[in-house]
């Protein structure tokens, strides 16, 4: 049993299991009804997801390649996940990748410049395990 973080929109992997959309929006014309059938994600899962403010930070990080932009990206998203709510989803996630397979994911194509780098690191923090 494990977690994966995966890219939403790509081919599953054999037992993912539920693929969750840490993201703030739903994919772009997409009926919701064929979220699961084209790869997006089973349930979107926005908790998450960085702010909008946040967001932004990111967004310039990887537009201008900004090795501090992105750690002032990381320094607010982990600040936002320390909030008890998302402490307490990570959690868990930690604990039930232990149990089931299940996926977390958003659409960058870049895991190294994406919030979902944060999240495998914060899941493995708090020990989950990893496929």
């Amino acid at each position: 049993m494990a977690v994966r973080v995966v890219r939403l929109g790509t081919p599953r992997a054999p037992d993912e299991g539920l693929r969750l959309g840490t993201v703030r929006r739903p994919p772009r014309g997409v009926p919701k009804s064929e979220y699961a059938a084209q790869d997006w994600y089973d349930l979107w899962y926005p908790n998450l997801a960085p702010s909008v403010e946040a967001m932004k930070l990111a967004q310039e990080a990887q537009r201008s390649g900004d090795a501090r932009a992105w750690q002032a990206f990381e320094k607010r998203f982990r600040a936002e996940l320390a909030a008890p709510d998302p402490s307490r989803t990570l959690d868990l996630l930690a604990a039930l990748s232990h149990r089931t397979n299940f996926s977390v994911g958003c659409y960058c194509e870049d895991e190294s410049r994406c919030h979902r780098s944060i999240l495998r690191a914060l899941l493995a923090e708090r020990g989950a395990q990893f496929a």
